[in-house]
């Protein structure tokens, strides 16, 4: 479902991204037996990390040194696993979005692996992960206004529009809402991140919705 073109195989050449899709869900807005599992996996990170050791985990510090690779500073853009982790250590509320958004949340939090995910139905074609060009646009997730790219950045399109600009922002075109029936996962890897890391987040994501959805 992805492909990767041969520019980021030959400037990062152990970068990878694996996907799967989830179909037949029934996304919901709440679900309590959600909200009950939350609270297990957030003391569950509470038991195994504090802020200090975060910044030197192995797996952190690897999606943190690809940030700096690709000029974006994780320090203010952080990866989507740690941004979750460490609102969960700092007590910040997860931000609550639907059963399916939140279960696959949970498992980028156990696995420390960052997940996208994309309505399949908003999907056209095949994902392409590249080098964008200058002056695409893209609208995020809680972005209020399109940007204009650089020209360079990693993006993951289909073959008509930007899905996501990679690893960390997905498209608002193709987000999941409670009317998604069914979802496409990519779990993000960088330098460092092995295949079987990436299949294990995507099978823990894929058990919680259905457990969930």
């Amino acid at each position: 479902m992805l492909v990767i073109d041969q520019e980021i195989k030959e400037r990062f050449p152990d970068l990878n991204a694996k996907t799967t899709i989830v179909d037949r869900v029934e996304i919901k807005g709440d679900n309590s037996e959600l909200e009950a599992f939350k609270q297990v996996v957030f003391a569950e990170i509470k038991g195994s990390y504090d802020l200090e050791s975060l910044k030197y985990d192995e797996k952190m510090r690897k999606y943190r040194d690809f940030f700096w690779r690709i000029n974006i500073d994780p320090t203010k853009i952080r990866p989507a696993s740690e941004a979750l982790i460490r609102r969960i250590l700092q007590e910040k509320p997860i931000p609550k979005i639907n059963t399916a958004v939140d279960s696959y949340n949970l498992a980028s939090i156990r696995s420390g692996v960052p997940l996208a995910a994309f309505d399949m139905d908003t999907i056209n074609g095949k994902l392409h992960m590249r080098f964008s060009r200058e002056g695409e646009l893209f609208l995020g997730i809680g972005m209020d206004n399109s940007k204009s790219l650089k020209g360079g950045e990693i993006v993951v399109s289909d073959d008509n529009k930007l899905v996501a600009v990679y690893p960390y922002r997905d498209s608002d075109d193709t987000k999941i809402t409670i009317n998604t029936k069914k979802i496409l996962l990519m779990s993000c890897g960088v330098p460092g991140i092995s295949d079987a890391e990436l299949d294990q987040a995507l099978e823990c994501a894929v058990e919680y919705i259905r457990k969930f959805c």
